[in-house]
């Protein structure tokens, strides 16, 4: 999965180019944030910016040419600078790619939180949001239950608490 900001529509005419600018090791959504908008404010010829999921220090930039793209990284923050060559679409084209999982997860499972501030807490899931591919879960050790909203790539079952597999448990021992 990468994020991906828009600057300008990209004209359908005019070859791109892509580059790549090295950034500060988890600095890459300021230096996002900063490149975009100084993009629209000084009207930069760049159309897209990407940033891959779990590609550290380096976000991809759509540009006319090298000089637009080096206008764009100049005075950001944390903005290392635009590597010499551009990039090959068909070498990050692979980090562009929605990959849809299926998601198995079901009501009253028992997950271990893998990430964030409750990372190896076990909850038990209350309700899953498919559209939002969030889950809302409750704390198992915590003394009063408070919901908690996590994305679905956030936990990992650990055990099924419904009614077939305890009858399946039984019916094998």
């Amino acid at each position: 999965m990468a994020e991906e900001q828009t600057a300008t529509p990209a004209p359908q005419q005019e070859a791109t180019q892509i580059f790549a600018l090295r950034t500060t090791a988890n600095r890459e959504d300021q230096v996002m944030d900063f490149l975009t908008s100084n993009v629209q404010k000084k009207k930069i010829g760049v159309y897209a910016i990407v940033k891959p999921h779990g590609m550290r220090s380096y976000i991809f930039v759509e540009a006319k040419n090298k000089s637009e793209a080096e206008a764009a990284a100049q005075g950001i923050p944390y903005a290392r600078g635009i590597l010499p060559q551009p990039i090959a679409f068909k070498e990050i084209e692979h980090m562009l790619e929605q990959v849809r999982k299926e998601m198995n997860i079901i009501k009253n499972d028992v997950v271990e939180i893998i990430s964030g501030p409750f990372k190896r807490e076990n909850a038990k899931v209350q309700r899953i949001d498919k559209q939002k591919e969030e889950v809302v879960v409750l704390l198992l050790q915590s003394a009063v239950p408070i919901p908690i909203t996590l994305k679905l790539d956030a936990v990992k079952v650990i055990r099924r608490e419904s009614t077939e597999t305890d009858e399946e448990e039984k019916e094998g021992r």
